[in-house]
């Protein structure tokens, strides 16, 4: 292996540099005793790095081991704050790729967790939102625990379900108003209740569609109809009257003419 053969240098350069060293102290005559002292030095320097470094690696492989078991740990909680199986690694693996594995599913699934409260909440705020102008009541999920795909995706219907409704309603409501305020100027009448007010206010972003405005809404509009026909009935019936009398009078055609616009 490669990295064999690097050691295999290593040993080879610690040897030369220690023939080296000899060659040196024995030119420059230094004596045997003071030889084997330098030997001894050296020999402690490079035991002292070695070991350092020795110490240094069984401390990365110890923070490994603790990430594998912290990111197990972890990796159990959040499958079942997410309602997903367990994950499995293979067995095969080394330490390095294992803990890297586990730690970058750690990662995944801690997305996973954020996305899914964050949607929550939006969900969340857009229900009460609708809530607020339908005068329904929320939608029920517990917000203590992290919510399931399939919470989310009931979640999902509801709201947009209430979306329509909203919009069939609003619709429904304009359509009302419109018909409202031509009756009322029709008959003359002026908003005299709360309600009244509230539907021809300007503001229609302000009117709460629930479903008992909508019926008053409903009911006002036939109310209004009613008193129109009623109208329109006592206008015939004196119309006819009328006629009756100018036959009855022999009331000339062009007098006729000039009330007939009214």
């Amino acid at each position: 292996a490669p990295s064999e053969v690097v050691a295999a240098e290593a040993v080879c350069c610690l040897n030369r540099a220690m023939t080296t060293l000899r060659d040196i102290w024995e030119e420059i005559g230094i004596p045997e005793e003071q030889r084997l002292e330098r030997t001894d030095t050296v020999r402690k320097h490079i035991k002292g790095l070695l070991d350092m470094m020795v110490a240094e690696e069984e401390r990365l492989k110890e923070r490994l081991l603790k990430s594998i078991v912290l990111c197990r740990k972890e990796l159990d909680t959040l499958c079942k704050e997410l309602q997903l199986d367990s994950f499995e690694t293979e067995e095969d693996c080394t330490i390095l790729q294992m803990e890297k594995k586990l730690r970058t599913h750690v990662e995944v699934l801690q997305k996973q967790k954020r996305d899914r409260k964050q949607e929550l909440k939006a969900l969340q705020e857009q229900d009460q939102d609708l809530c607020d102008i339908l005068c329904t009541a929320l939608f029920s999920i517990d917000t203590g625990t992290v919510p399931s795909l399939e919470d989310l995706d009931r979640y999902r219907r509801h709201v947009a379900s209430l979306n329509t409704l909203k919009e069939q309603r609003r619709e429904e409501f304009v359509t009302n108003k419109r018909q409202i305020i031509l009756l009322m100027e029709e008959l003359d009448h002026t908003p005299d209740t709360s309600f009244e007010r509230d539907v021809v206010c300007e503001d229609e972003e302000a009117f709460c569609l629930s479903k008992d405005n909508i019926v008053a809404l409903q009911n006002l509009l036939q109310q209004l109809e009613g008193r129109r026909a009623l109208n329109e009935a006592v206008c015939a019936e004196l119309r006819a009257r009328i006629v009756a009398l100018w036959e009855r009078l022999q009331i000339p055609q062009e007098e006729r003419e000039s009330s007939a616009v009214h």
